[in-house]
């Protein structure tokens, strides 16, 4: 089986997207595109880690013998690439991005839900047809051990702490689907429920950033772990992997409160290789691979039917102090929040 070819959003640039995938998209090759006829192949972009990607990826190439290219990049900029794309999309399955980041963009997914679908938790189910929800993400805050020393880092109010100037990590939320969510969690935690009164705080995190703003998810977790940052807002299942690893990393669950959103995966519409973007959403929504996603993988499965083992380094979300926010407010005022949290950010 041919090893999974996975590029970086760097590399893609670097050698235009458009030339490699144009091979993989032709009408002139049925056999390809599966326009027209059988396909054996499958383009994917996704926001994942690399490393979280890769062995899913295999074993469904294993199991299925379709070829599998992986176009990584941030969630925004490839909403942004579906978009403009329309009618005439490269990608055949968009991979990850919270609902906030996804569902705004449902005119151009296909209807499909999983063969899956009667084992996923209720509260999480694709209702509307277009959505497939595949893990849970809480937003955390990660902490470099090394750097923040006996420094006190429980929550969000812990990081307006002005030794921290300068040392936060933090991505850009227009770019960053798990940074918007930390945006949002931060509007309802400081805000005691009430989105529009968490300003006050978000306004001074953003004075505490130092005019320091990443690019990606990854700049995140991976600056905390190698040491550029003393903490950084990110996603759980990264900073567990760091954990498991040994690196001098911890994970805070904020006092004030953790927002838990389903990560969802989407079928492109007039996608190419339409068939096998139904294998892949039904294969990485099933028992084995959601067991894969919890044990090995490190993010919390979407099927009541898997169990998370106790060593993993996840704390039960029973032990979390969990609150919701208004997923209707939150996409109905994503460009606003955005265009809010860019104005602060560049007045500061």
């Amino acid at each position: 089986m041919k090893k999974s070819k996975f590029l970086s959003a760097a590399l893609v640039a670097a050698l235009g997207i458009s030339g490699i995938l144009t091979g993989c998209s032709s009408e002139g090759d049925s056999e390809k595109t599966g326009g027209k006829g059988a396909s054996n192949e499958l383009v994917v972009y996704s926001p994942n880690p690399i490393e979280f990607n890769e062995p899913l990826v295999k074993e469904f190439e294993d199991e299925t013998g379709i070829k599998v290219e992986v176009i990584s990049a941030g969630a925004g900029e490839l909403l942004k690439r579906i978009e403009s794309e329309g009618e005439n999309p490269l990608g055949d399955v968009m991979w990850g991005g919270s609902l906030s980041s996804l569902e705004p963009f449902t005119d151009h997914f296909e209807k499909y839900q999983s063969k899956n679908e009667d084992k996923v938790i209720d509260e999480y189910k694709n209702e509307d047809g277009y959505i497939t929800r595949f893990s849970l993400v809480p937003s955390v805050i990660m902490v470099n051990k090394n750097l923040a020393g006996d420094m006190k880092i429980e929550g969000y109010e812990d990081l307006l702490n002005k030794k921290l100037k300068g040392k936060i990590a933090f991505a850009d939320p227009s770019k960053s689907s798990s940074s918007f969510e930390q945006v949002i969690n931060q509007l309802y935690a400081m805000g005691n429920g009430d989105p529009e009164k968490g300003w006050d705080y978000v306004g001074k995190l953003i004075g505490n950033l130092d005019h320091k703003l990443l690019s990606g998810s990854s700049a995140v977790y991976k600056g905390v772990a190698d040491g550029e940052y003393s903490v950084g807002l990110t996603f759980e299942e990264p900073v567990v992997n760091y954990m498991n690893d040994g690196a001098p990393v911890d994970i805070v669950y904020p006092k004030e409160g953790t927002i838990v959103k389903p990560d969802g995966v989407v079928i492109i519409k007039g996608a190419n290789n339409l068939e096998n973007a139904k294998k892949f959403v039904d294969f990485i929504t099933n028992e084995e691979s959601q067991t894969l996603v919890a044990n090995e993988l490190n993010r919390r499965p979407i099927l009541s039917t898997v169990q998370i083992k106790e060593d993993i380094g996840m704390k039960p979300l029973k032990d979390i102090h969990l609150i919701e926010d208004d997923q209707e407010w939150s996409n109905k005022n994503k460009e606003i929040i955005l265009d809010k949290f860019k104005d602060i950010f560049t007045s500061n």
